[in-house]
């Protein structure tokens, strides 16, 4: 196996444990907290970097495949997600704090899609 499919391997795979420690500790706790944003921005820069390596391994965008098309839609909720994250962390604002569990799980069902077609691509 060649190293940058080594490395874009693990940091996908960082990227899936800490957004989704972020995810599940903040639904479990049904409340926001500092640390879970934290978690969130963590995933994001381990997707990135990953989507970097992967763009290593095979340059340009084939917007044509489905698993770019998802990829990018699930990298740029994550980035949106975060951005809210902070925000609403930064504001406050209780009710808010209680309820953004709800958008955190669907963002992360999204992120699933890219994630599982890019493992079933990378076994054929």
């Amino acid at each position: 196996m060649a190293p940058v499919v080594l490395w874009s391997t693990v940091l996908i795979n960082l990227a899936l444990v800490f957004y989704s420690i972020g995810v599940w500790a903040e639904r479990i706790a049904r409340y926001l907290k500092p640390w879970h944003v934290a978690m969130f921005w963590t995933g994001l820069f381990f997707d990135v970097a990953g989507t970097w390596a992967m763009e290593l391994i095979r340059p340009g965008f084939d917007w044509t495949s489905s698993h770019t098309i998802t990829g990018q839609v699930a990298l740029w909720l994550m980035f949106a997600h975060a951005i809210w994250a902070t925000v609403t962390i930064r504001r406050g604002d209780e009710a808010a704090l209680t309820r953004f569990h709800r958008y955190s799980l669907v963002v992360w069902l999204i992120w699933l899609v890219p994630y599982l077609g890019g493992a079933v691509l990378g076994m054929t």
